[in-house]
């Protein structure tokens, strides 16, 4: 089979398209035929060992000392069950799902298998596997720490920082179906996009600072590490929480704390299954939409990448395996 494949780390180059050794299903697993994936910051970061201020000197024991130790990147994916192993129950061949592998990676490929009770679920019949691919990797983290990790409410005012990113626009949705009004903070360039997805209100960081202008949220999601808690602490409520994706070290290592009683949380998000269930069902009824910036095919993925390097994406930036995507 064809897959995108890294031997070094480095810049979008390293990425090549190569053929490698089609897998076979275990006992208990199953091959999912790939029609479409994305590129990620997560694979970005695995790429380029581009890491959050602290973890610089993890990066290598993480994702491979010498070298990648998973030459394949791509954290989530779309497309149809092609075999099964004896031992599977829950799946058959001809279903169309999608997963979210996340950090094991693998998906830039023609064909990844998982366990049957790993990541994966359902595809929504009236999601292109272009749409179904980019629900995971924003919407498992947005949610994970909007609801499990921020408890937010119907109510509460949230605002998120990066709002037209994969996470960020992701964010947006799924705070407002909570129940929370909603402020986006990006470019002006995305002002419209973000209001589209449900934001209340937006703010244009290049022309106004959202810590100084005198509004309070109880949730301040961070998905761009570029709010420090001495800047956000002045924009939370009374017993708000600032939310930080993307954490440095000594952030990750401080457990939830709380100054003047306002929370700062960092941590990590599980992938659960009922939380893939969750984000299909939602994009169903269409009240999750993920946003597609930019369509490559998979020979074309040291492009993608490159793109995703920009630190310019509209939300997910798609790998298009076949002809099956759309």
């Amino acid at each position: 089979m064809q897959a995108a494949v890294y031997h070094r780390y480095g810049p979008p180059d390293v990425v090549v398209l190569t053929d490698v050794p089609k897998p076979i299903p275990g006992q208990n697993e199953v091959l999912i035929r790939i029609h479409a994936t994305t590129v990620s910051t997560g694979d970005w970061r695995a790429r380029s060992l581009q890491m959050p201020a602290g973890f610089n000197l993890l990066g290598r024991p993480v994702f491979g000392l010498l070298g990648p130790r998973q030459p394949i990147l791509g954290t989530e994916l779309s497309g149809t069950i092609e075999a099964t192993g004896q031992s599977v129950t829950r799946f058959k061949v001809g279903d169309e799902v999608f997963a979210f592998p996340g950090e094991a990676f693998g998906c830039h490929a023609e064909y990844r298998t998982l366990a049957e009770d790993g990541p994966i679920a359902r595809k929504p019949a009236s999601l292109t596997h272009a749409e179904a691919t980019s629900l995971s990797f924003g919407g498992i983290t947005a949610l994970g720490f909007l609801r499990d990790k921020g408890g937010v409410k119907r109510g509460d005012r949230v605002l998120v920082v990066g709002a037209s990113g994969a996470v960020g626009s992701a964010a947006v949705q799924l705070a407002r179906h909570l129940g929370a009004t909603v402020t986006g903070v990006c470019s002006a360039g995305n002002c419209e996009l973000v209001r589209s997805l449900g934001a209340a209100n937006v703010v244009d960081y290049t022309t106004a600072d959202f810590a100084t202008g005198g509004d309070t949220w109880d949730i301040i999601l961070d998905t761009t590490a570029t709010v420090p808690f001495a800047r956000a602490e002045r924009a939370l409520a009374r017993g708000g929480r600032l939310l930080v994706v993307v954490a440095s070290l000594a952030q990750s290592m401080v457990k939830p704390a709380s100054f003047a009683g306002k929370r700062f949380i960092a941590g990590i998000v599980t992938t659960r299954v009922e939380d893939l269930d969750f984000l299909a069902n939602l994009a169903a009824t269409g009240e999750f939409k993920p946003v597609i910036d930019r369509l490559y095919p998979l020979a074309n993925a040291a492009e993608a990448h490159a793109y995703v390097d920009t630190g310019r994406k509209r939300g997910n930036v798609v790998l298009s395996v076949g002809e099956t995507a759309g």
